[in-house]
């Protein structure tokens, strides 16, 4: 029996964007597990070092998501992308130099990581904004479907991977398998031909600030983009809140063994590609809306489940929490397939940098002083109290899309929205 290859299989451009895609998704994965245990191992770095290192990542997001979305709605996207891998494996490679020439610091892995990250706010807001040029409307749910399938495949076995690599030529230089995927990706890149239009602003003279009020407004007057935007704000602080304490949860006031912890806390990515796979399905069945509104419901309701775990054996509370955690990630897959592929289709082609660039901001932004809340709270009312206040506040999260215009969607729309930008 002859396969038959179907929907995006046969669409040549989106291949080759998935796959360079995917190969660095699994490259950098390594780099996640090397790069802290060369701070670590290797340079011995104290405990606020390896704070700093952590920060150094994502505070890019902060200082420069704004502006990279203005750029990017200013300048073809895949070029954009090609020089970020570029630069990114460029400042990679100074790792495993160093490491050889034995003159690594921890200062120079704080440069490289702010820097790499700087690198991905590029190529994140750019790549994301590029999916819509390449596939149809029709076909996001499907195209992030897949992206996420191969995210959730590089998290499972990439840090198995980054582990053997570690161990057989030592952190510093599994990093160069990370670069060269880099490079691999920016190279697959090249062989996609289907063109880009950049549309410049009406009126002349561009204005940085400006564009960057017209994509906060985008965001915030839209009545599909506001509520997925708080709550997802919501959802990402009650989450940052949840996640240490849950570890607490689990190791102090459960006693589970350090194995135990780790199965269950491996059963996200499990959960996570049968979101992928079951994303479009449940689109297709009850609508895009009510897929994003339930799915962010049965993830709070998911996580006070948890809770039962303390009035069960071991025996009881492991299989409990595994079914939880990937209940969680099932549903978080759901709504964040979803609702990223609904914001694609109504936003206008010349402003989806700036719109992914202010959704990140708020998004990515809040989760700090969800940790921040967790640790206080931990501390004041407990561990179990916090998890419930995190649960609830999920629910509510899920809310506010229930009682919006989001829930009534049945189909991604084929136009964009309408904005008075």
């Amino acid at each position: 029996m002859r396969l038959r290859f179907t929907g995006l299989w046969r669409h040549q451009d989106f291949m080759k964007l998935w796959t360079a895609e995917t190969v660095s998704m699994f490259g950098s994965q390594i780099t996640y597990l090397a790069l802290p245990l060369i701070a670590a191992l290797v340079l011995g770095a104290t405990p606020t070092e390896m704070g700093i290192l952590a920060a150094a990542g994502t505070v890019p997001y902060l200082l420069f998501g704004l502006f990279v979305g203005a750029w990017v709605d200013r300048l073809p996207r895949k070029p954009i992308m090609q020089i970020a891998n570029l630069f990114r494996a460029g400042l990679l490679l100074t790792i495993p130099a160093a490491a050889f020439w034995e003159v690594l610091t921890i200062e120079q892995l704080f440069l490289v990581v702010f820097l790499t990250g700087t690198a991905t706010v590029f190529f994140d807001v750019a790549s994301t904004s590029y999916l819509p040029s390449v596939i149809s409307r029709e076909d996001l749910v499907e195209g992030n479907s897949k992206f996420e399938f191969t995210n959730s495949l590089s998290r499972i076995t990439g840090p198995g991977l980054g582990g053997a690599l570690v161990q057989l030529v030592t952190a510093p230089f599994a990093i160069l398998v990370d670069a060269v995927g880099f490079l691999v990706s920016s190279l697959l890149l090249t062989f996609i031909r289907r063109n880009e239009t950049v549309e410049q602003p009406q009126g002349g003279k561009q204005n940085i600030w400006s564009d960057i009020g017209e994509g906060l407004r985008v965001v915030f007057g839209s009545k599909i983009l506001r509520p997925i935007i708080l709550s997802t704000a919501v959802f990402n602080f009650c989450m940052s809140l949840i996640q240490p304490i849950f570890l607490l949860f689990i190791s102090r006031d459960l006693a589970l063994a350090p194995t135990m912890i780790g199965l269950i806390l491996g059963m996200s990515g499990v959960g996570a590609m049968i979101g992928a796979l079951l994303a479009g399905k449940l689109k297709n069945r009850f609508g895009v809306g009510p897929a994003i509104a339930w799915a962010i419901l049965f993830t709070g309701i998911s996580m006070l489940m948890k809770l039962l775990a303390v009035t069960l054996p071991t025996a009881g509370a492991v299989p409990l929490l595994m079914g939880a955690q990937i209940v969680d990630m099932i549903m978080i897959v759901i709504y964040n397939i979803n609702q990223v592929s609904l914001r694609m289709a109504i936003t206008p082609n010349r402003l989806h940098g700036r719109m992914n660039a202010s959704i990140r901001f708020v998004v990515v932004g809040i989760m700090p002083l969800g940790a921040l809340a967790g640790g206080l709270l931990g501390g004041v009312a407990g561990v179990f109290n916090t998890m419930i206040i995190g649960g609830v506040g999920i629910m509510l999260a899920a809310c506010i899309v229930l009682f919006s215009p989001v829930r009534k969607l049945r189909e991604v729309p084929s136009a964009p929205e309408e904005t008075a930008a």
